[in-house]
């Protein structure tokens, strides 16, 4: 296993601690140069004659040229942000587009206003602007510089341009005819994705609700804990003989009790989220290679169509000179966007378990 020889080959005199770990591989990760740093914060609630919903404050600093300004706040509501991963998937649908929060139930939360709830959705906008704002392709998109900077008005007026519904009903019909047709030629890199990714996305789900399971156990165990405490402390009022004893058997719970909220803390606030948005992202992806999938499909049909057919050949590989350039385009798109993915993925999940492993290690030590 590669990680393990990255912390074996770590000098004998350094001390191989979780954090220790954590801080080596941030230290590698970081990327050299930023110039565009944003913030999703303060979730404001509106109520109107329709509907109830969030806007969240989307704060943009830059020293990019083509911004205007070097800094911009606007509002988004949640739609917004719908609205801006589908123009980046229509406009890159071989790129690997960062997943969203799903729109009413996250982490097992029902109720949709929570403070907890609207707070995990904050983080998770947050995390989905700096993904792109971090993208070598992404984060020059038209469409994300208007939704980083133009106000209300401007957005609303920018979203009416898009295509027409019968456009894309269009673009959806020929996208389920092709990826029903099969693709005969599909390159032996992509087959070895689409494997590799039928896997994680098995183990990636396995391992969501493990973590759900012990997240589950300790805040029972937590509330049972939270009772058991103070029954000593009454208790020891009766029995006087034995009633320091009782007193310290209620300190020793009341901090165990202590440490199981901070472990949990930790569960929700690291392991949780992550595997979450990896569980989406192994979606994103099948989605992604089955649409380049469907470029090639159409580039097939046309060869397939030109074979059988004596005339328009000069129409014909005409088009199908320019579907050979589309599916290059798409092949190398996804091959790099795969491998950036890739090592993101690793160095999220090493520290992230690392990060587990510490506060585990924490926990048993109080």
């Amino acid at each position: 296993d590669a990680s393990l020889a990255e912390v074996n080959s770590f000098s004998p005199s350094m001390p191989i601690s979780p954090s220790s770990m954590i801080n080596q591989y941030k230290f590698e990760d970081e990327p050299e140069l930023r110039d565009l740093f944003i913030t999703v914060d303060d979730p404001e609630s509106h109520i109107t004659a329709i509907e109830t919903f969030i806007t969240y404050r989307v704060v943009t600093k830059t020293s990019r040229g083509e911004f205007d300004s070097s800094e911009y706040e606007v509002r988004r509501r949640y739609q917004d942000f719908l609205w801006l991963k589908s123009k980046l998937e229509e406009a890159h649908p071989t790129l690997i587009i960062p997943p969203l929060p799903e729109k009413f139930i996250m982490k097992g939360m029902v109720e949709r206003f929570s403070d907890e709830f609207i707070e995990t959705r904050r983080k998770a906008l947050h995390k989905f602007l700096n993904r792109i704002a971090d993208h070598p392709t992404l984060t020059f998109n038209e469409d994300f510089k208007i939704f980083l900077t133009a106000q209300a008005w401007e957005l609303s007026s920018h979203k009416k341009q898009g295509p027409s519904l019968l456009s894309r009903m269009g673009q959806t019909v020929r996208a389920v005819a092709s990826s029903v047709r099969g693709v005969k030629n599909r390159p032996e890199m992509f087959t070895e994705m689409n494997d590799y990714m039928e896997t994680f996305s098995q183990k990636i789900n396995v391992l969501d609700k493990i973590a759900h399971r012990i997240y589950k156990e300790e805040r029972e165990y937590f509330n049972e804990m939270k009772e058991y405490g103070p029954i000593h402390t009454l208790w020891s009022a009766s029995e006087e003989d034995i009633a320091d004893s009782l007193k310290g058997v209620a300190s020793c719970v009341d901090k165990c009790c202590k440490a199981t909220e901070k472990r949990m803390a930790g569960l929700s606030e690291n392991l949780l989220p992550i595997l979450h948005e990896y569980v989406l992202y192994s979606e994103i992806l099948m989605g992604v290679l089955k649409r380049r999938d469907q470029i090639q499909g159409e580039l097939d049909s046309k060869v397939d169509a030109l074979a059988n057919k004596k005339t328009e050949k000069d129409l014909f590989s005409e088009e199908i000179g320019k579907l050979e350039d589309k599916v290059e385009c798409a092949n190398n798109a996804l091959k790099a966007d795969w491998d950036r993915w890739k090592q993101n993925m690793q160095c999220d999940m090493r520290s992230t378990f690392t990060n587990v492993a510490e506060n585990n290690l924490r926990y048993y030590e109080e």
